[in-house]
């Protein structure tokens, strides 16, 4: 992709030097369609405006050019000789002072920081590795290698560079709030807010540390605070829309986690306001599955998707939300094509590969025999505090959730990351699809490994337990993975199997979008239906080697017979009936899923059949799902 941009620019250049200028724009035109944050593109057009005798352009240009990355030497120093021939003299200062603070750098560090902010990672880090040879010690350097590490992917390097830098230099903020953010990254939300506190110590009013710190509150499930956070960020004057657009957005979504739908909409709208054609936005009215689109929505939305200059991942978002709006208006096969075009783009965006799923389902089976249970019993934290729910997403796993949380000894919490995190630690971790390379590392755990390992999950997971209640759920559902790893430290641990039947699961996916990395099987008609039957036959394993181990509770019986569903679980986890967890509706906490406005509602039998108003389409699910179709019970 890159070669293409760069290819672009080269021809722009030729034309420029050829006094080609009006062919040149043209040029550089198509080259914003396709990259409109390509900082180097806006340098290229404020010469050929300049070439032109057309100061306010190329002023216009310059400035666009050092607000996406404000390491171009070449561009402040434009900007201050057209600010001087214009007769703004402090304007011209404002730029000169910038140019000498970049000349006072060494220049391989101005060349990596210019390469990094247009998305050139590989070269950036070249270069930059190339000046810490012979100056190792740079903390700017080191700072400016932790992000390029960041953004290659490699958080874990980025944090441990970025520690490395504050030994060194304490007050070098910058980095500090680098380093919170890397943090972030790998959901040790504890620890990154801790980091941002230090950073609002300092300066209490710094829009950036309030950011991270609400980012970090977030993580953490403290969605009150946030929205009254976010309130005082947006109270200040002057702010840019694409600013005010980013912060109604995130308040609008702390809003509708916290139950408070209305003023979410509110939010949401004002957001688009801001900023009319932000798929995300678009995206978050129709997550709330509630929200009813009118017909001027439906044609803003068919507008912004028709224009060539979308983003890939804009485009994403706006084909989902016109897929439900189309779906709510009963035009399935048109609500379809919005599906599935949406899927298409955001698989070709992703790394899922089905084949490194069921590599590790043959792995995790060889490994995890019974006799490896025999061998380890009374091994771990013999604690009955965690139950964990598990399974694939869609599949009810939230209306569980929130059934257990009714119950006066049970506290929900969120989707936790820790388990996920000792697997990967331990194992490591595929990188393309997160999953872990080498489970055979568990079996090297010594009992008091495991003992210690319990203990660590259940202070790590302790700031988010805030009621005092005896037992918390972990909801995540990917955690089918690790019931291994779960029964090793955790044997006293609850774990429920949250399944459901697999044309209304895999079509539900289909039709869900999901945060950025996550669930990255569920853009496929072929990824879902494998990864289903790779869940269904690592299941089966659990059930072999672990008899009794899982209770598996089917969404369908559950809205057949709520009563009996609910007696069913209590009973499982040892907990006396209460009439609350019926009226699982009526119970107010944060629920951060894409279900948090369904199980606000009674329970209903829609979801059951929905799928089938699209049977025409879906043939190939059906054909890719095999004998699961009916064995999905056994």
């Amino acid at each position: 992709m890159n070669s293409e941009r760069d290819a672009l620019l080269g021809e722009a250049r030729n034309l420029r030097a050829r006094q080609r200028i009006p062919e040149a724009l043209a040029v550089l035109a198509r080259l914003q369609a396709l990259h409109p944050r390509f900082s180097r593109l806006y340098q290229e057009r404020g010469h050929c405006h300049a070439l032109m005798r057309d100061g306010p352009a190329a002023i216009e240009a310059l400035r666009e050019a050092v607000r996406l990355n404000p390491t171009l030497p070449a561009c402040w120093d434009m900007l201050a000789q057209l600010h001087r021939l214009s007769g703004d003299m402090a304007q011209a200062a404002a730029a000169a002072q910038h140019l000498a603070a970049l000349e006072q750098l060494p220049s391989r560090v101005v060349v990596a920081n210019s390469l990094l902010a247009d998305g050139d990672l590989e070269s950036a880090e070249e270069v930059i590795r190339d000046y810490l040879r012979q100056d190792g010690g740079n903390v700017g350097a080191l700072r400016l290698l932790a992000r390029i590490r960041g953004e290659r992917g490699a958080p874990a390097e980025a944090e441990a560079l970025l520690k490395s830098v504050l030994e060194r230099a304490p007050d070098y903020h910058a980095a500090r709030l680098d380093y919170a953010m890397a943090l972030l990254q790998q959901q040790k939300h504890q620890q990154a807010r801790r980091e941002a506190e230090r950073l609002l110590a300092h300066d209490p009013n710094h829009r950036e540390y309030l950011k991270q710190y609400a980012a970090a509150c977030i993580g953490l499930g403290d969605h009150e605070p946030v929205i009254d956070l976010y309130a005082r960020l947006l109270a200040d004057e002057g702010l840019p829309e694409a600013e005010i657009a980013d912060l109604r957005l995130w308040r609008a979504n702390a809003l509708k986690i916290v139950g408070r739908q209305a003023e979410a909409i509110a939010d949401y709208r004002a957001s688009l306001a801001a900023r009319p054609d932000s798929g995300v936005a678009w995206f978050s009215l129709a997550n709330l599955k509630t929200y009813g689109f009118t017909d001027d929505d439906i044609e803003r939305l068919r507008a912004a998707q028709a224009r060539n200059d979308v983003q890939d991942m804009d485009r994403v978002y706006l084909s989902f939300a016109l897929g439900k709006a189309l779906e709510d208006r009963g035009d399935h096969e048109a609500s379809w094509r919005c599906y599935e075009r949406g899927n298409a783009v955001r698989r070709a965006l992703g790394r899922w590969r089905p084949d490194v799923a069921e590599t590790c389902a043959l792995k995790l089976k060889r490994v995890f025999t019974a006799a490896v249970f025999a061998e380890r019993t009374g091994w771990g934290v013999d604690d009955p505090a965690p139950i964990f729910i598990l399974g694939l997403p869609r599949s009810g796993s939230t209306l569980i959730e929130q059934i257990l949380a009714s119950h006066s000894r049970v506290e929900g919490t969120q989707e936790l990351t820790e388990i996920g995190r000792y697997a990967g630690e331990l194992c490591g971790r595929d990188p393309d699809c997160g999953l872990p390379l080498d489970p055979e590392a568990l079996l090297r755990l010594a009992a008091g490994e495991t003992r210690a390992l319990g203990e660590r999950f259940l202070a790590e997971t302790a700031v988010y337990r805030r009621m005092g209640r005896p037992f918390f759920i972990d909801k995540m559902p990917n955690n089918f993975w690790h019931i291994g790893l779960i029964h090793l430290i955790l044997p006293g641990a609850m774990i429920i199997d949250a399944r459901r039947e697999p044309m209304g699961c895999c079509f539900s996916n289909l039709k869900q979008l999901f945060g950025t990395n996550n669930q990255e099987f569920t853009y496929g008609v072929d990824d879902i239906a494998r990864y289903y039957r790779t869940y269904l036959d690592l299941m089966r394993h659990w059930d072999e080697v672990l008899p009794g181990r899982v209770l598996r509770v089917q969404y369908e019986d559950v809205v057949e017979d709520l009563e009996g569903g609910v007696r069913r679980m209590l009973a499982a986890c040892a907990l006396p009936f209460e009439p609350a967890c019926l009226a699982f509706h009526e119970t107010r906490r944060s629920i951060r899923t894409p279900s948090s406005e369904q199980v606000r509602q009674p329970i209903g039998r829609d979801g059951l059949s929905q799928w089938e108003r699209y049977g025409p389409w879906l043939t190939p699910l059906r054909a890719a799902l095999g004998d699961a179709v009916t064995g999905y019970r056994g």
